[in-house]
């Protein structure tokens, strides 16, 4: 089974799991985004807790269930690619934050990646 080394670039995109764009989820909106742009692969990830710019805790716990819990969009991929999506994100991101890193992706795999 080969082992494929290369750079890419990690977007992530931290936002409310309340927030909308044009009466749909605005991590549903995001991802649906991503693929139209012919992206990689996107994810979404549901916090169990957390807080923000505005210091209020959102959580999970069933005491102070929250209706508002926190979202991770996590998006892998070749710098190129990811630019294409920054105008979007612009654009629909109201309240939360993106960040950018670079990473080194190993994938395992009897097949070549389609790109």
């Amino acid at each position: 089974m080969p082992k494929i080394t290369s750079r890419a670039k990690r977007l992530r995109i931290y936002i409310g799991e309340s927030d909308q764009y044009k009466r749909k989820s605005l991590y549903q909106a995001i991802v649906e985004k991503a693929k139209e742009l012919d992206m990689a692969g996107a994810t979404v990830f549901r916090g169990v807790m957390g807080y923000g710019a505005n210091s209020r805790i959102h959580t999970a716990n069933i005491v102070a269930l929250s209706s508002d819990l926190p979202i991770l969009v996590e998006i892998v991929d070749s710098e190129e690619y990811i630019a294409k999506i920054l105008p979007f994100l612009d654009a629909v991101v109201q309240e939360g934050m993106v960040t950018i890193d670079d990473i080194e992706v190993i994938k395992y795999g009897s097949k070549p990646p389609k790109r």
